[in-house]
């Protein structure tokens, strides 16, 4: 498996034979409102040509319908045939998009050798969720790769960490920027990313969603020093910068 982080929580996998892109977000930097008045987003650009991004993509993952994930960009720019996996509920906005080949996840869906399941995710805690709207995390799983468990835009809360619990993934993709609503938390900061890995000890953790929001409180930086503090090995934890791949092979005998 290779992970490819690109901006925020836009991902491309090269998986069990498939490209997966997850969470398109094409916006060029300052194209969209502040959140929190302190910059225009998303606050850094791209790390290569959207003509390169899209390049042998298989299938697309659009796990909820906000900006940073799911852009006017995107949804031009993205082939309209292309197949789409998105959350319940996401469909007539999907539809009117005009995208024509996509599928909700209501539990699971095969892409060729690839089962993606459904998994819950709870943007913030108290009111906020409701302002937030509903959100999926998902697991990938197929033969000869590791196993992921991808979380979304969600804090650590206990539905997450008993399908956590119960998935025993070999890699856990987590959003770690510590985004905060009118002072809410509503994706993971650092404490909740490291009790993640504290808690999931076979799983090695790919922080994602970092220095590309104006509403984020963590920094690649200060997620890496409270790992650090709290014994947490590099090796465990991944931080990747825009652009970067990561290679994950699965577990010798799996």
């Amino acid at each position: 498996m290779q992970l490819k982080l690109l901006r925020n929580a836009l991902l491309k996998l090269s998986y069990a034979g498939k490209t997966l892109l997850i969470d398109p977000d094409l916006g060029e930097k300052l194209s969209r409102r502040s959140i929190a008045g302190k910059s225009q987003n998303p606050m850094v650009d791209l790390p290569e040509p959207i003509e390169e991004i899209l390049a042998g993509v298989d299938h697309v993952i659009v796990s909820h319908l906000h900006a940073d994930h799911f852009d006017e960009v995107a949804k031009t720019r993205i082939p309209k045939d292309i197949p789409l996996i998105c959350q319940p509920g996401n469909e007539e906005a999907i539809r009117a998009a005009g995208f024509s080949n996509f599928e909700p996840l209501e539990c699971f869906v095969r892409i060729g050798p690839i089962v993606v399941k459904s998994q819950p995710a709870q943007h913030g805690t108290g009111p906020v969720v409701d302002i937030m709207g509903k959100v999926m995390g998902f697991t990938l799983e197929a033969p000869g790769e590791p196993s992921v468990y991808w979380c979304g835009d969600s804090v650590l809360y206990p539905p997450l960490q008993e399908a956590v619990a119960k998935a025993e993934p070999d890699v856990i993709v987590t959003h770690s920027c510590g985004a905060l609503w009118d002072g809410t938390l509503i994706v993971m900061d650092a404490q909740q990313t490291l009790d993640l890995a504290e808690q999931a000890p076979q799983a090695t953790i790919v922080a994602t969603h970092m220095e590309a929001l104006d509403h984020a409180s963590v920094s690649r930086q200060a997620l890496r020093e409270a790992a650090d503090s709290r014994g947490i090995a590099r090796e465990r934890l991944l931080i990747p910068a825009d652009g970067e791949t990561i290679e994950l092979k699965a577990p010798m005998g799996a």
